[in-house]
């Protein structure tokens, strides 16, 4: 092979490496980036009808387990997870749009990227570890185990505002543990195993969502016998429980 023949099969493979190279790198970028990096982020804002990716399997699985899903699990928000949404919204009293915004991703216990902190672990509950999960989802369990999934996010939600008062520890194992603060730490309910449910509620009360409009108190009305505590302030009643202030 003389040498301009050997420069012009030089030539010719260089450029087809290029090109072979360029296309691989557009099939690379123009893949939806959610699917792309859903794994190592937090989820974006809003999913909707046409949306994809394992955050909506996410959607799907959560909503399935919950009995509101009858679909398939594929990552592909259409009609029938827009009606399970929709569904899980008007149980859950959020806007039923059947679009998961920052609200309703919360609600399920998912961290997105406009609910939660910039800054998260790996429980995907922002400041929180996963002791601190566990700890708040047996105290659901014990509180609230058969009330609905509001019901117990109502219940972790109060433990999560205490933390913020000034009147209470600045810990969830502090506000749990305070003497005689609940009935499930003193006859020994904490320290049963919860359900997922109950996990998931820690997790969206984590994530932000408070059903109770800030109430610092909860009781059942047919059990309670302090006089004190219907003193306080009604902000809402959830199930068996009158959430207070």
């Amino acid at each position: 092979m003389n040498k301009k023949i050997f420069l012009r099969v030089l030539a010719a493979i260089a450029f087809a490496v290029v090109v072979t190279a360029s296309a691989i790198g557009v099939a690379v970028s123009g893949r939806d980036s959610e699917e792309y990096f859903d794994d190592q982020v937090v989820a974006v804002a809003t999913y909707k009808n046409g949306s994809t990716g394992s955050v909506v399997k996410n959607i799907q699985t959560k909503l399935k387990r919950w009995g509101y899903y009858s679909g398939s699990i594929d990552g592909v928000y259409g009609p029938k997870t827009v009606a399970a949404v929709k569904y899980f919204q008007r149980r859950n009293g959020l806007t039923a749009d059947g679009i998961a915004g920052p609200k309703t991703l919360s609600a399920m216990g998912i961290s997105s990227s406009s609910a939660s902190s910039s800054k998260t672990t790996s429980s995907g509950t922002g400041k929180y570890t996963s002791s601190d999960v566990a700890l708040l989802a047996r105290l659901i369990y014990g509180e609230a185990r058969g009330e609905s999934y509001t019901g117990q996010v109502a219940v972790g939600a109060v433990v999560l505002n205490r933390v913020k008062s000034a009147s209470f520890p600045n810990t969830i194992s502090g506000v749990i543990y305070q003497p005689y603060a609940f009935t499930a730490v003193s006859d020994g309910q904490i320290n049963m195993t919860p359900n997922a449910s109950c996990t998931e509620a820690a997790k969206a009360a984590m994530n932000g969502w408070d059903p109770t409009n800030g109430a610092i108190y909860y009781y059942n009305p047919k059990t309670a016998t302090s006089k004190w505590i219907f003193s306080r302030t009604t902000t809402i009643t959830i199930g068996n429980h009158v959430f207070a202030v």
